[in-house]
């Protein structure tokens, strides 16, 4: 990147009037911590979708294709990072795919950040909040041209077609990931060797160095008892930010990229309770306190370190 230009992402994913999912996750913390950010609005929804009611529309491939080609046809397409996260609909992450090569033709060291958002597990079973034909394009099309993956656990399963329990199996699924193209891989929640009993996550991480080998570390931080929505939409954009930060130190990215995080989590928790009082938190009181938290997203105290592997 060349000496006093500023570093531009593009960001394609989801967008809610009321909230932070999707590109209100991802957009504030980026920009706050000096990246320019232009959005492309996947899907525009009044709130996410965990409300008892949501109104909006989906972004149509071929008005992807417009927006794209407006940014083109002005020669504006100078990013150096893409992010992408929730897509609705297969031909649109088919055009999609179309747009990132043609940004890559155009700035072979453009970096391509991909949550590739397909499902979660709750209770213990997996599900997918996405049709199931989007899975082959993630796998087949997607992953051959990100550069940084971070898929939830059930994702990286469905990704690889193999499940893990143990931290042995999931390396082993972080290395079939790699073969399919990504130079970093971020397993952002897994539970592995009984962390689940003991109320505890597991972050995985693992990037490619010099020749064949692998950088790999191990986070772990304690499992927090409420649903919260648009943590996987902060968590690849903090990553990213950290990542360019700290381009030689992947380690301490993801130290920063998790504890701001957990930062962010935690007041939003705290800020939960005083307002529900003795009731159950809802879905708007537990909506991240993003602005609240931005010195945290800026700076954030390492309070989560990584083990190395």
């Amino acid at each position: 990147m060349a000496a006093g230009r500023e570093c531009r992402v593009l960001s394609i994913q989801s967008h809610v009037v009321r909230g932070y999912v999707g590109n209100k996750s991802a957009a504030f913390p980026l920009q706050v911590m000096g990246f320019e950010v232009d959005t492309i609005n996947s899907v525009q929804f009044s709130n996410h979708t965990g409300y008892k009611h949501w109104r909006g529309h989906v972004l149509k491939s071929d008005e992807l294709c417009q927006l794209y080609e407006g940014l083109r046809l002005n020669g504006i397409t100078d990013y150096d990072y893409v992010l992408t996260g929730y897509t609705a609909d297969r031909s649109f992450l088919e055009r999609l795919v179309g747009i990132i090569k043609d940004l890559k033709q155009g700035n072979p060291q453009m970096v391509y950040v991909c949550d590739p958002v397909l499902g979660d597990t709750w209770d213990g079973k997996g599900s997918m909040y996405v049709p199931e034909d989007l899975l082959p394009v993630y796998r087949d099309l997607v992953l051959p041209m990100a550069d940084v993956i971070t898929p939830n656990q059930f994702e990286a399963e469905l990704l690889t077609g193999r499940t893990f329990s143990t931290q042995s199996e999931a390396i082993e699924v972080m290395e079939c990931l790699h073969a399919r193209g990504p130079h970093t891989v971020l397993i952002t929640s897994a539970n592995v060797d009984g962390a689940e009993k003991n109320d505890r996550l597991v972050v995985f991480g693992s990037r490619n160095q010099s020749g064949r080998r692998r950088e790999r570390i191990r986070m772990e931080m304690p499992r927090i008892s409420a649903v919260f929505v648009g943590t996987g939409d902060l968590f690849a954009a903090m990553l990213l930010a950290w990542l360019h930060r700290h381009p030689h130190d992947f380690k301490l990215a993801c130290e920063k990229a998790v504890s701001a995080i957990q930062h962010v989590l935690h007041r939003t928790l705290h800020c939960a309770h005083e307002l529900a009082g003795d009731e159950k938190p809802n879905s708007a009181e537990l909506e991240l306190r993003m602005i609240q938290s931005k010195k945290d997203i800026e700076d954030p105290q390492v309070t989560f370190h990584a083990s190395s592997l």
